[in-house]
């Protein structure tokens, strides 16, 4: 089990206090500037300098210390929004030679690959402040498989509406939860059969929380992944 982002209340704090207080020495330095107080206008500056060097320096060090995560079956993705955590973990992974009535996907790479992640709103993570019947709206999520070289490959527009003419039901994965409330969904992608160690990779939008100290979202961070190598079933239509 992987929490995105690790502490994530005291995290989340020191980013909103880092901000305001820069802000508070940015708006300082310019009502200094203007009313012709040079003391002011110094020290301000000199506190939004010092608060975004030292946010800086405990991001970047932050990020370094990170570890990569490769989650095998079964282990589960928190993703944490502050008083309450959404839980992600791969459910199956299939090979398939088609996609929708009459093949209507056609893959370029000899087979598609198909996965389904199940959301699950953690109940025992809420705040006891939290009415045990709001719903909470999950962010959108960045989604995206991976293998060895580096290659990228994104989930096919359309796939899932296809397969669910056939039977395959599939809620989309920004759905509203109540605590102790999940789904599946199912996500194809065009991803060729022999791509080396092809990994699964659900996160948060970088714009989003890229940051938030310790986050994977940071550009100089390592990301937690889901293992695609271990529960592939081949699969037909």
């Amino acid at each position: 089990m992987v929490h995105v982002p690790p502490q994530a209340p005291m995290v989340t704090l020191a980013f909103l206090g880092a901000a305001l207080l820069i802000a508070a020495g940015m708006a300082g330095t310019l009502y200094g500037a203007l009313s012709k107080r040079p003391p002011l206008a110094i020290g301000s500056a000199s506190l939004a300098a010092a608060v975004a060097i030292a946010y800086g320096l405990a991001w970047a060090g932050a990020a370094f210390a990170t570890h990569e995560h490769i989650l095998a079956p079964g282990q589960t993705k928190y993703f944490c929004e502050i008083d309450c955590h959404l839980a992600y973990s791969l459910t199956r992974v299939e090979r398939m030679t088609s996609i929708g009535a009459a093949g209507g996907h056609a893959p370029a790479g000899g087979s598609f690959l198909v996965v389904t992640m199940k959301t699950w709103f953690d109940p025992t993570t809420i705040s006891p402040r939290r009415p045990l019947d709001a719903r909470l709206w999950p962010n959108p999520r960045e989604i995206f498989v991976m293998d060895r070289d580096r290659r990228r490959y994104r989930a096919i527009p359309g796939a899932t509406a296809a397969l669910a003419k056939t039977g395959r039901a599939s809620t989309p994965m920004t759905e509203p939860l109540r605590p102790g409330e999940s789904y599946e969904t199912t996500l194809v992608f065009d991803v060729p059969a022999d791509a080396p160690e092809p990994r699964l990779f659900v996160g948060n939008i970088p714009a989003e929380s890229a940051f938030i100290i310790g986050h994977e979202s940071s550009p100089l961070a390592r990301k937690t992944w889901f293992s695609l190598g271990e529960r592939v079933s081949a699969g037909g239509r």
